[in-house]
């Protein structure tokens, strides 16, 4: 019962961070929206290389693919639909920087396995969701970045003490997202492992705080900001197993947007907005600011 109550106020922890308190004064573990950069809208900007940025630009407002259920990263408020957390702010800073007020940005909640679709079809101009870049991927996809580099770990129970790292998997039931890296890596890597798969990792965290399944797994940036909801609950063990850099998917034949959205990370991370987003967002997890990875031009293709 105790671990049924605990699950449910994560979830309305989740969905209450931006839902409560005036503006400018969100909840402690929250987003710190006072402390947020604002970003300086390009004026005259022009991209006629790129079909995505004409079609926007007609349509007077990006249209961005994000999550929606992940503290500190991408979150969305329920009662406001406001979405909140640092690839948020990512999009926000993109924006600006591409000619677009980021405060007209709709932002549109895209499922892990529906990313590559999402942009194949025109859905999203542009995808920023803890989204991993690699060689498959940018088989059907564009990538500019990354942005970040997280590290796939694993959440378990606070009182856990047999799972330290994935050689402890063996028969144990672990939940990741479906269509997800973290899904895959622990599917080919480690085979004796139970895998459970979900469209959200809130319910793999609600399973794991109900005993459902063992522990979950995906990138480290994630999985510490839902054990900083719930600290004495859960906790994050071992080190990361991987290297995940997040990139910005984009349409792969929109190499003009691809280059353009390369420059405006460049740009937001030497002025400073990349890190006052950070410190903002997600270093409320208590992980300072690492630096930036260096952004990858690979060529056109």
């Amino acid at each position: 019962m105790r671990r049924a109550l605990v699950a449910t106020a994560l979830v309305l922890a989740v969905a209450a961070t931006t839902a409560c308190g005036k503006e400018g004064s969100p909840p402690a573990k929250g987003p710190r929206t006072d402390r947020l950069p604002q970003y300086t809208v390009a004026t005259g900007f022009k991209l006629p290389g790129s079909p995505t940025w004409n079609k926007a630009k007609k349509r007077g407002h990006l249209i961005v693919g994000a999550k929606e259920d992940q503290p500190y990263l991408g979150e969305k408020d329920p009662a406001s639909g406001r979405y909140t957390g640092f690839d948020i702010e990512i999009a926000k800073m993109v924006a600006a920087s591409i000619g677009f007020d980021p405060n007209t940005t709709v932002f549109k909640t895209i499922a892990s396995a529906n990313r590559e679709t999402a942009l194949q079809n025109g859905q999203i101009d542009y995808y920023v969701g803890t989204y991993t870049i690699n060689d498959n991927r940018k088989k059907l996809v564009g990538f500019a970045g990354p942005y970040y580099l997280a590290g796939q770990s694993l959440l378990v129970r606070s009182d856990e003490n047999d799972i330290k790292g994935p050689q402890d998997l063996a028969g144990k039931r672990v939940c990741s997202a479906a269509g997800s890296t973290p899904y895959q890596r622990i599917e080919a890597d480690y085979p004796k492992a139970d895998l459970v798969a979900y469209d959200a990792y809130s319910v793999c965290v609600d399973n794991l705080l109900t005993y459902q399944v063992d522990a979950v797994t995906t990138d480290d940036a994630i999985l510490t900001g839902y054990a900083a909801k719930v600290p004495d609950e859960l906790k994050v063990v071992g080190k990361p197993f991987s290297q995940e850099p997040y990139g910005i998917g984009v349409p792969r034949s929109d190499n003009a947007l691809r280059f353009a959205i390369d420059d405006a990370l460049e740009a937001n991370e030497k002025n400073g907005n990349w890190k006052k987003a950070y410190d903002a967002t997600l270093g409320l997890s208590g992980v300072p600011a690492p630096q930036p990875p260096p952004i990858d031009r690979y060529p056109a293709s």
